[in-house]
């Protein structure tokens, strides 16, 4: 003999209200603690990730490690920075001048509520210089192989003369160097700034897996 209860169609909404509720309530811990989607708003990271593509961004391991050289990272940048391709749109804003053939090594002092998403490519107490679209980091040229150093619109977009990457800050580019608006031009991200690494990508399904 069953020795449950039937539930009345009040119990039943009830329930089934509380359900949504903790399902809504997990989805947004998850997003704001574990993983967050992100879509790619601009061609600065072609060929790694295209317009439109969308990729997973880890929020946990930002909590309990630092980033790395090589992490492709979604972050707010220094307020005044601009995503648009070089020699398009308005010019980014520099949190101090900078010497000709110089990147710039320092942010405005606030942060924009925009998210970006660019490879890290020089973190604290690094020199950084780029030369032909590649990083020289404390005087080596860097191996790479995932960058586009052609543009349709880009004109040549290198800084000879090192700087050196403040303590707490990361110095970030994009993959499709001579099309990206990036630390070159608006300065390196405070870490408290990084959102989170993009590990995964999952739209569109032909690219459909880790970056």
């Amino acid at each position: 003999m069953s020795t449950g209860e039937k539930k009345s169609p009040g119990g039943q909404l009830l329930e089934l209200v509380g359900i949504l509720v903790v399902a809504i309530g997990l989805a947004v811990a998850i997003q704001a603690f574990l993983v967050k989607p992100f879509q790619i708003p601009s061609a600065s990271m072609v060929p790694t990730l295209e317009v439109g593509q969308r990729v997973l961004v880890n929020r946990l391991g930002e909590r309990f490690g630092d980033p790395s050289v090589g992490d492709v990272i979604v972050f707010h940048p220094p307020a005044g920075a601009t995503d648009d391709q070089v020699g398009e749109g308005p010019s980014s804003m520099c949190g101090a001048p900078s010497a000709d053939g110089e990147a710039c090594a320092e942010p405005t002092s606030r942060e924009s509520e925009q998210n970006f998403i660019k490879r890290i490519v020089a973190g604290p107490g690094d020199t950084i210089a780029v030369v032909d679209s590649h990083v020289i980091r404390n005087g080596e040229r860097q191996d790479e192989p995932f960058i586009q150093a052609t543009c349709e619109t880009g004109t040549d977009q290198d800084f000879p003369k090192p700087i050196r990457v403040p303590a707490g800050h990361w110095f970030v580019m994009g993959d499709n160097r001579q099309c990206s608006q990036d630390s070159r031009y608006w300065g390196p991200v405070a870490e408290d700034s990084i959102i989170g690494g993009a590990f995964a990508t999952y739209w569109p399904p032909k690219r459909l897996g880790p970056l």
